[in-house]
């Protein structure tokens, strides 16, 4: 049964979100709850006092509000410990979607082609989303046409990671399209963690795509350009 927070307001201002436990209880008798989830039933709290001294355990009111309260018999120190690892585990699971930047010239060579499209392989195999930006300037504003093709060739480079969110449309100077990854952010996350296991166990070689990903792991968010 897990613990119950209850807020005592004073003023409109919270006191405590802890239980109360032992001999900060402060009622005749309580519905008491065994160590191991059993049902002892109806006892005075001087009983149940005396059955967490014997079992060596914390008598923990889990439910304030109920006639009589409800308290168990736990480790509360285990129990707050465990609690705070498992809160922890799952903020380290929680995906937050990101949308990286790529920014690219109308007339790119083909070796900056190369790299700026590994980055967006990257970003996609993370699971994060990519707006690429083509930036025209002077003349190249009357050829919308090569920024299209562009966009529509990485599109089709990378398509087995990723796909068209947002067709290309024009933004003043700029041609913009997002691209999202097929795979999600959580499924990216484990496969990365796994991977990063395998390399520490010495059963896969780090790769310079490895490594990349372990440094996208540790840094922050950031746009490429």
């Amino acid at each position: 049964m897990a613990v119950e927070s209850v807020a005592w307001c004073y003023r409109g201002g919270p006191i405590s979100a802890e239980p109360r436990i032992n001999d900060r209880i402060r009622v005749p008798e309580v519905r008491l709850v065994g160590p191991s989830g059993e049902q002892v039933g109806i006892v005075p709290l001087a009983k149940a006092l005396e059955l967490a001294q014997e079992y060596d355990l914390d008598l923990v009111e889990v439910a304030a509000t109920a006639r009589p309260p409800v308290c168990k018999l736990m480790d509360y120190g285990k129990f707050k410990y465990e609690s705070a690892m498992k809160a922890r585990e799952a903020r380290k699971n929680q995906a937050h979607t990101v949308i990286k930047e790529m920014k690219l010239r109308p007339k790119i060579d083909p070796h900056d082609y190369d790299t700026k499209k590994g980055h967006v392989v990257r970003f996609l195999k993370q699971g994060d989303k990519v707006k690429i930006t083509i930036m025209f300037r002077g003349r190249e504003q009357s050829r919308p046409e090569l920024g299209f093709r562009l966009l529509q060739r990485l599109a089709d480079d990378v398509q087995d990671l990723g796909f068209v969110e947002s067709s290309p449309k024009q933004d003043g100077r700029n041609m913009i399209m997002v691209l999202g990854p097929h795979k999600k952010k959580t499924e990216a996350m484990a496969e990365a963690r796994e991977a990063q296991a395998a390399r520490k166990a010495g059963r896969l070689p780090k790769d310079d795509d490895g490594q990349e990903q372990e440094q996208a792991e540790q840094d922050a968010p950031a746009d490429a350009s």
